[in-house]
Parts: C-alpha cells; structure tokens; sequence
C-alpha cells in the first residue's frame, strides 16, 4: 500500500539487523522441520502444523511485538512468530514434545501451541479463532488504563469464518480498540480452500465496511513489506487508539498438519508453486544478490543454529515430564477465605432484604471496595434501567461507563472479552451478566469451555477471575429460553465454581467471595426469588458464605432433604407440614455452593438421617441431583435404609403457558409425596 512507510528493504536495512532476522528465519525453520522428527519417533509433537509459507509475516509479528507493553496472541502455525518475539530452541522443543519445563503450561496442552504468559505471549486453544475475543478484552483494558501497546492476535484466514471472530473485530471497531488482527492467508483451512470459505477473495475485505477499522494488505512471504506492514499497523492502532486488520498473502508448503496429507487435494503444479515461493529462500538470495551478506556468513549462521539446536534436542530429551500426580494441580485456584464467616452463617438481626436489593448492594459495596472491578452484559446499563430485572440498578451513574457499560447481544463476545480483559492485571475482576437469561448462555459455550480450563492449561500462570451471573429457573411463566435451568450441563466442567442460592444473606455472601476470589465462578440466580418476600433475610454488610458450604434450613431425624435454589423454600414448607402432621421429622440441606459441593455435611447428614431425597428445579434425568445420589450410594450406602430418591423436573422442555409449565416443575405435592413415600420405609 503506497501509504504504508518503506522503512525497511534489502537496501536500506542495516547488515546487522538483516543478519539477526535471517538467524530467526533460520531457527523457525530449522525447528519446524525437525519437528516431525520427533512424532516419527515416538518422542513426542503430536500435533505439528508447518509454519514454512508464512515466514515472512510470522518474523515480522514477532518482532514489531514489544513485551514490555503489548499482548501477544499466536495461533498453534505461529512457531516462528514466537522465535522470533524471543521464545529460544529450548523453549520450542520442550513445548513440542510436553515436557514440565514449557513455559506455555508445562506440556498441559497440545504440542505446536506455544506461548510464554509471563512475556504477555498468551497461551492460545486449539479453537481456531477464538483468541480474537481475548485480544480485544486486553486491547479494552489497554484503552480503560491509558496505557501503552496493543493487542496482536494472529491466525489463518479460514479462521476468520467462525461468527466470534466477526463479534471480535465488530466490537473492537465500536470500542474503538488497540488491536491488530493478523490473518496469514495461505488459501486453505485444511484441505477447504478459501473460495468455499468467503465470497471475497481476501477475507479482510468483508470488513471495509467497519467503521473506525483500517484494512492493509501485504505480502506475507517478503520480509519487508511484512515488516513495514506490521510496524505501520502497531504504530496506527496505539496512536489512533482504533483496530487494524491486516491481511497476509501466504504459502502453505506443506501439509495443514501432521494428520493432513495435501497431496490428496493439492495437483503438482500446485506444489511446485508453493516451494517456489519459499520465504526463506527468497530472503537468502535477496541477501546475497545485493551484496548485504556472503555465502560464508550465512552459513555460519546456519551452523551455528545446527549447534543451538541441537543443544535443545538433548536438553529437551534430558527434561523431565509432568508426573502422573500433577494433572490435578491447578484445577482451580484457592478462594477468598472468610474468617469472620467461616460456616457461611450469622446472626445478624436487622430489616429483611429482598434477594434483588442484597445483590445489587453487594456488587455495589463490592466496586467500592476494588477499583478494578467491572461489569457489563445485555440492557446492564440503560439510563435507570440495571439488567433486565434491574440487579445493576444505579451502578452507572455510581461507577460511571468505563466500569459499568452494556455489550452487544453476542454472548460470546460478553465472556471472550471477559477472558482477555483478567488477562491485563491480577487485580482485575470482572462480573459478566453471561445472558439475559441462563438459558441463552448456549452462545457463549465456546468461551465458557476455554475459560474454564485456562488455569490449569497455563500450570497457574493466568487465572481468569470473572464471575458470570445467570438468571436462572422458572416458575414464572416465561416458557422456552427464559425458565430452563442449566447447572447440570455446567457442572461436568473442570475448572469453575458453580452456586446457587436460595435466600437474599446467602446471595450476597456468596456473591461476595465470588468476586474477591480468582478463578471463574457461575453465580445462577433464581428469578423467581428476586423479590420474593420468602427469600428476604436481614443480611449484614460484610456477609461472605465460602465455597463449598452447605447450610441446614431446618434441623430433621428421619429424612434428609437436599436442595437449592427456587425449590429450597418448597422443601422447608413440606418438613414443616409433615411434622406438623406427625410423619416424621425431616432435616432440609441447601447446597449454596454445587461445584465444589459439601459431600461432608452430606454424608453426615445420612448418617443421621438414613433416607435422603434430592430436590432440584433441574430435569431429574441428567440433572446435578444424580451426581448427590450418586456420592450418597458410594460413600453412605451402608447407613441407607431406603432408596435415595429424586424429584426435578419431568425430561420435557418448560412451557409458557403456566399449566405447562406446572405439570414441568417440582412442586409441594410432588416433593411431600415422595417425602412421605421415603419415611414409610
């Protein structure tokens, strides 16, 4: 682009500087055809997609890339865009064959995805694309704190296809955004080649449309306009404070992957084309033509990375492997301890609150108390208007737009950003309304999935501390999409907490811990309990209930209740009726927290008691309940003297119309029948 500086040319580059950029291409490449080597071998890197093609645009990355202040997101082809950021041979090859010392997370995930959180070199899924979300989350937190840098995310133009790729680059160009958006176009994802991928021939194109976007083009396979590219976009989006797209014209001179074989898709024509146009070979007669390099330094280049390498290897082959044992180490980090409320309980005697007010007093006090606390979601903050059922209410105008502000209806981009604005600063803790309603969190799946196995796949490096709110359950009326729960699925998920309260002192206690702890926390709400009088509780103003603490509602003998939720209230109306009516005195236990759950007090209550019923709003059918009653038949089956039964809701979706919606739902009937049922045991 005529635009664009000519910094940098075969000419004008000093010898130094030219040498130093053949040394990297050198060493990318090297490495990248050694690592099939070692798969052949039985050593290791599994998984290996060539970076040979795209030398020019990766050397070019990684060294416009400034560590001290920008934010590096690399896709799993980016090998020599991190030797060239400065990752060493060593680094490369313990990450390729997943020894303990990768500095990406200690071999925790696929060979070839190679990062170095503490150098901002983020460690990226196999989830192509999804880092675009992350890179605008930190580009976001560039902008809030008036820093320096900005954010680069790299990856193929196939990738480009997936919907949270279009939400990344639509919300960095209304946020107006730091961020550079690299696509290496070598015309294939895997064998589908670009024209089934995009109507335009270059995928940057569909983009031009995008208000405050700049849209540049390069050469990907020469060094120089790559590196001219990439200085002019770096300096663009730090000093204009707005995205950039860049899109680079590759080769792919191999196969996608070392499961991919091209020759099945590729004619010879196609082949002979793509070694042709070979970066590196281009770079060294260019070197050698003009006179900036002879044949005798080069090549002592070339020997001595022979040496590097091979000092790598037998490093890497000496290097221990992640033991057996350490796969369930950093699962998750260690929670907000409350020491004044260590049970989870008070005895605060003061006016009841409804459940809505002990959150929105919660979050309130909360972003009093952390400056670097944020939130956003869907209708959060519209002039008096808080969330659709008003649990924000007045943070705006208390905590103004930069901490408090609305999203696009795109559930993906509410937690992607979530992930990559935590990434900025430890101190960080964002609260996220995931949806409007639990049920429409769906969307949002791809990044929840990610987020939720950060910490462990970086070995602790990176701990995404967010708590995504959910207004949960029915009992309402409010039929498909707005009465459905969803703890169940989100519980077989490493990695995130999951609560569930049922009284307004517990809301805001566990909300609390929440947001002071690390790590990701789902906080479901039940809706129906907002403003229910039922659920009021006076609730002091440092209230915290910790993680895994179940409370007793109601202190029993003969039967163990366990619940949470909308359905907690129902079961305490049910004990309290079967005692008054002689049948047996039942104790009622309300979860509070499911992941991680209190099995303790749960097996100590049967012990008690002898027969338990679980009771969810959830379908019985693969809901959270089975995993209680599978627990109590493991560890307290000898003390049972009757079958562990469940009531939830019948295997059918939750209708609109409330007659549905109450043959769907758990009710007092159901569960004092079943109650009944278990006592005449």
């Amino acid at each position: 682009m005529s635009d664009i500086p000519k910094i940098h040319s075969i000419k004008k580059t000093d010898k130094e500087t030219l040498l130093k950029w053949y040394r990297i291409l050198f060493l990318g490449r090297t490495l990248d055809e050694k690592a099939p080597n070692y798969l052949k071998q039985a050593i290791g890197w599994s998984y290996h997609a060539p970076a040979a093609g795209h030398d020019g645009i990766q050397l070019a990355i990684g060294q416009v890339f400034d560590r001290s202040k920008d934010h590096l997101f690399p896709y799993y082809r980016d090998l020599v865009t991190n030797v060239s950021a400065g990752l060493t041979a060593e680094e490369i090859i313990y990450n390729g064959i997943s020894k303990d010392a990768d500095v990406a997370g200690g071999g925790r995930h696929m060979s070839n995805h190679f990062a170095k959180p503490e150098w901002n070199i983020h460690n990226v899924s196999s989830c192509t694309g999804n880092h675009t979300l992350h890179a605008v989350g930190v580009g976001r937190a560039i902008k809030t704190y008036e820093s320096k840098g900005v954010a680069f995310s790299s990856q193929g133009e196939s990738s480009v296809s997936e919907g949270y790729v279009y939400e990344a680059v639509n919300g960095a160009s209304k946020e107006q955004l730091p961020v550079v958006f690299v696509f290496q176009d070598n015309g294939y994802g895997i064998s589908v080649p670009k024209k089934d991928q995009t109507a335009n021939r270059k995928v940057a194109k569909n983009f031009e449309g995008f208000k405050n976007l700049r849209v540049m083009y390069c050469n990907g396979k020469d060094v120089f306009d790559s590196m001219n590219t990439m200085m002019e976009a770096s300096k663009w989006a730090e000093e204009n404070q707005k995205p950039v797209i860049v899109q680079a014209n590759c080769v792919r001179i191999h196969s996608h992957s070392n499961s991919d074989r091209h020759d099945l898709y590729r004619d010879d024509n196609e082949l002979g084309y793509v070694k042709e146009y070979d970066p590196l070979a281009k770079f060294q007669r260019l070197l050698i033509r003009y006179n900036r390099a002879t044949e005798e330094e080069l090549k002592a280049i070339e020997e001595d990375v022979a040496a590097e390498v091979k000092i790598a290897h037998r490093k890497g082959m000496a290097a221990p492997h992640p033991t057996p044992e350490s796969i369930h180490d950093f699962v998750l980090p260690e929670p907000y301890t409350s020491t004044k409320y260590p049970d989870g309980t008070h005895q605060f005697d003061g006016e009841p609150q409804k459940l809505i007010q002990g959150l929105n007093e919660t979050l309130k006090a909360e972003f009093r108390h952390n400056p670097d606390t944020y939130i956003w979601g869907q209708d959060i903050a519209n002039k008096d208007k808080g969330g659709i059922f008003n649990v924000s209410k007045g943070m705006q105008q208390e905590f103004g737009k930069k901490r408090v502000f609305n999203a696009p209806i795109a559930e993906d981009f509410i937690m992607g950003t979530a992930n990559g604005m935590v990434r900025y600063n430890k101190d960080i803790r964002v609260v996220v309304e995931g949806a409007e309603f639990a049920d429409y969190f769906w969307p949002a799946m791809e990044q929840f999935v990610e987020t939720t196995h950060e910490y462990w796949r970086t070995k602790g490096q990176f701990s995404p501390n967010i708590t995504v709110r959910l207004a949960s359950g029915g009992y309402i009326g409010g039929g498909l999409y707005h009465s459905q729960n969803i703890e169940g699925a989100l519980s077989t998920f490493p990695g995130v907490r999951i609560v569930y309260p049922s009284y307004a002192d517990d809301a805001a206690g566990l909300l609390r811990t929440c947001m002071r702890s690390e790590g990701m926390t789902v906080f479901m709400e039940p809706k129906a309990l907002y403003n229910a009088p039922k659920a009021a509780t006076p609730i002091p103003d440092d209230f915290e209930v910790p993680f895994g603490k179940a409370r007793v509602r109601r202190p029993g003998k003969d039967l163990t209740i366990f619940t949470y939720g909308n359905t907690t209230h129902m079961c305490v109306e049910v004990a309290n009726e079967l005692a008054k009516e002689g049948v047996g005195d039942i104790e009622v236990i309300d979860l509070r927290s499911l992941i991680p759950l209190d099995t303790e007090a749960v097996i100590e209550s049967v012990k008690k008691t002898s027969k338990a019923l679980v009771v969810h709003e959830d379908k019985v059918f693969g809901g959270f309940g089975g995993e209680i009653a599978a627990q109590i038949t493991a560890d307290a089956f000898e003390f049972l003297d009757a079958p562990v039964k469940r009531v939830g809701s019948t295997f059918t979706p939750v209708g609109f119309n409330r007659t549905l919606e109450a043959a769907v739902l758990p009710n007092n009937d159901r569960i004092k029948e079943a109650a009944k049922e278990l006592l005449a045991y």
